[in-house]
């Protein structure tokens, strides 16, 4: 069997391979894996090279790279954002990822990361919520159900504990899918009519809605005291979820500022506005929760560090399997300056 490091070749990770790795690892398995790689890229966060995603933005959508290295390894995602893409039968998100050798600069994995990106969101998603979320939780309200809603729930199933979800959705066909989807899964799932009856009773609240703009998913009257705001939908400059009075009432939690404030719900904030980064609060550098009352937010948006770690995880995971195909990708000359006679020789 052809191993990922066969030098001349490089593995890729096609959808059906994914899909079919999935089921093989486990789903919620592969969650808490990705997970505890995020955890441990996290706590060497000042390794990374770090910058902002590169947009190119259109009136359709946004597309995205999502680079950054550690020293040894290089990776990058390429993403796109189009809302739009739902009224036409087409996936909001679409992505693709790529890791490389610093050393010699040649790539050593391919893959789709449409689902992917899916389970490293979800994985970032219930590994915060492991640090701030109230002891004790049981139920999440997941406000938007539609693509990353399932991953969501089952992750903070799997690394958080909860055992009940609250689901709505503007659509109510989004919601019955999701209900559908989570049946059988282990938590007990209650489809709301409204955002209010959805977040009665969550200690987690969950936004995850695709619409390019300015919209208040969650005014400040909703949220009470203790719980833990998990906002998702936020990704990109003119789109937010919350009302900013909730906001100013919230400890904000972030991946890397820069990129949150291009992005996120805090820019509706002042640019100086205090953020604590989450990598602080995994290498106890920063407290997260300081009490039972309080209110904690995550305002993630992604960032390339938490798709490094998934890329990462696939490359291990694929070991010893059939779940990629070799993919002749690297000019190999047997004189690495005889790149013409390699050529010419193919005639």
């Amino acid at each position: 069997m052809l191993q990922p490091s066969d030098k001349a070749l490089v593995p890729f990770v096609s959808v059906d391979h994914m899909m079919k790795l999935i089921h093989h690892v486990g789903l919620e398995e592969m969650i808490v894996g990705i997970a505890a790689e995020i955890e441990r890229d996290f706590k060497r966060w000042e390794s990374f090279d770090k910058t902002p995603r590169v947009p190119a933005h259109s009136p359709h959508g946004v597309i995205e790279l999502m680079p950054t290295s550690d020293g040894e390894a290089y990776g990058f995602k390429y993403v796109n954002g189009h809302p739009k893409n739902t009224s036409e039968g087409l996936q909001t998100v679409t992505a693709f990822g790529l890791l490389a050798d610093v050393y010699t600069g040649y790539p050593t994995l391919l893959t789709e990361m449409t689902i992917l990106t899916a389970l490293r969101t979800a994985a970032t998603s219930a590994l915060v919520g492991k640090y701030l979320a109230p002891k004790g939780t049981t139920t999440m309200a997941m406000i938007g159900n539609g693509a990353q809603s399932e991953f969501q729930c089952l992750a903070f199933k799997a690394l958080c504990g909860i055992d009940t979800v609250r689901l709505y959705d503007t659509d109510p066909a989004a919601t019955a899918k999701c209900a559908a989807n989570l049946a059988g899964k282990g938590l007990t799932v209650v489809s709301c009519k409204t955002g209010e009856d959805a977040i009665e009773g969550a200690q987690i609240i969950t936004t995850c809605t695709a619409d390019k703009k300015y919209a208040t998913i969650l005014t400040d009257n909703m949220v009470g005291p203790g719980v833990h705001i998990n906002a998702i939908g936020g990704d990109c400059p003119g789109k937010t979820e919350l009302h900013r009075d909730i906001l100013l009432r919230s400890e904000i939690f972030v991946e890397y500022p820069e990129q949150t404030r291009i992005e996120g719900e805090i820019q509706a904030l002042d640019d100086d506005h205090p953020v604590i980064e989450m990598w602080q609060v995994m290498t106890g550098q920063v407290e997260g929760r300081k009490d039972d009352r309080q209110i904690t937010l995550f305002d993630s948006v992604g960032f390339a560090i938490e798709d490094f770690s998934a890329l990462r995880y696939v490359k291990l995971a694929i070991e010893g399997t059939d779940y990629f195909e070799p993919l002749d990708m690297l000019a190999d000359p047997d004189d690495p300056r005889d790149l013409f006679g390699m050529v010419q020789r193919a005639k």
